[in-house]
């Protein structure tokens, strides 16, 4: 069975080597066909802490990393201009 890949934007890198990522996933309603959004936030893998807030990244599903986390990112697509402080 393939792995799953999500794109999506990280909204939270406050964790050491985790960050949240929310995936925005469009469909038509079934009975109005209004598009309709849902989004979801995965916590995924960030094991050098180089997602900031705001980056557009790829992840990948994987082996359970801790008790929420089943994600780890694949790329980073777009960086942002943001400097990221030291952690402490």
């Amino acid at each position: 069975m393939a792995l799953k890949e999500r794109i999506g934007t990280v909204v939270s890198d406050k964790m050491d080597k985790t960050v949240v990522v929310a995936v925005i996933n469009r469909y038509p309603h079934p009975t109005y066909k209004k598009i309709v959004s849902r989004t979801t936030r995965y916590k995924a893998h960030d094991p050098e802490n180089t997602c900031v807030l705001g980056d557009r990244v790829k992840i990948r599903e994987t082996r359970p990393l801790s008790a929420h986390k089943r994600w780890a990112i694949q790329e980073i697509l777009n960086k942002t201009s943001q400097a990221k402080e030291v952690k402490k």
